[in-house]
């Protein structure tokens, strides 16, 4: 376990180029903590841009320094807007994790300006953009990502319902999930709802976590009970509780999920 540092530590480290272990977890470490010093956000764009392909002996990849730091500056708020040009373009690095990474920051930021290219990235369905890449185990795109990303932001016009829908006949349930996550969120509908409410039955635990986190992103109250049951660990359970308050405006029933979270305590 890394020791703990400040903020003034973390910057140090993440000037740090010679030492790509230290910007590792100095970037995650501005982002976990949501630093608004002004050296944070130029430091972590140098960061983002940093590609170097990992050597024999190396230890912490530059390129994985990049993705933490592309992680980070979607927790930093309305500040890190001027990241966002970086992340669009990083939407079409050749890797993988960036792209994944870059997504979800557009994402948090509400980056409106990303909805083309997100949907863009979609758009050939789950048969190409979901196909399974050679020789690995992801797909061709971080079609979670992307598909979580686009509920984030808001639109919901004919086009990119349409391409969230397509990805519901994805072979993956996890992937399905992200589908009927933003679904919901777009379109407030009860059965997507209830449909991420039948993968918390899911008899693979990796989908009944991602059900779970997905309902509690929603902020799907009629969730709540269902939540609680799942075959998942408490904690996890709690997160997504938690979620369903933070998500959405009070509707009366956060002394419900209150008392189900106490429960599971």
């Amino acid at each position: 376990m890394a020791d703990p540092i400040d903020e003034a530590e973390a910057l140090r480290r993440l000037r740090a180029t010679d030492d790509p272990s230290a910007q590792y977890y100095a970037a995650w470490w501005l982002g976990r903590h949501r630093s608004q010093h002004p050296d944070t956000l130029p430091l972590l764009l140098a960061a983002m841009r940093q590609r170097r392909a990992r050597a024999l002996g190396d230890g912490v990849e530059e390129n994985a320094v990049a993705r933490n730091a592309t992680r980070a500056v979607g927790k930093l708020g309305p500040s890190a807007s001027e990241a966002i040009p970086v992340l669009l373009e990083l939407l079409d690095d050749p890797d993988y994790g960036l792209r994944e990474a870059a997504a979800r920051s557009l994402g948090e930021l509400r980056a409106k300006v990303a909805l083309p290219a997100l949907v863009a990235r979609l758009r050939s369905g789950p048969n190409v953009a979901g196909a399974r890449a050679s020789n690995s185990a992801n797909l061709l795109e971080p079609c979670e990502a992307l598909l979580e990303a686009i509920g984030d932001l808001g639109s919901s016009d004919d086009e990119v319902i349409e391409v969230l829908e397509s990805f519901l006949a994805h072979e993956r349930p996890v992937v399905q999930s992200s589908a009927c996550r933003s679904l919901l969120q777009l379109t407030q509908e009860p059965r997507w709802g209830e449909r991420l409410k039948t993968l918390l039955l899911h008899p693979q635990l990796q989908v009944r976590r991602a059900a779970l986190m997905d309902l509690g992103a929603t902020g799907w109250r009629p969730a709540t009970q269902a939540i609680a049951a799942t075959l998942a660990e408490n904690s996890l359970k709690l997160i997504a509780l938690k979620g369903l308050v933070e998500s959405a405006p009070s509707d009366g029933l956060d002394e419900e999920i209150f008392d189900v979270m106490d429960g599971l305590l």
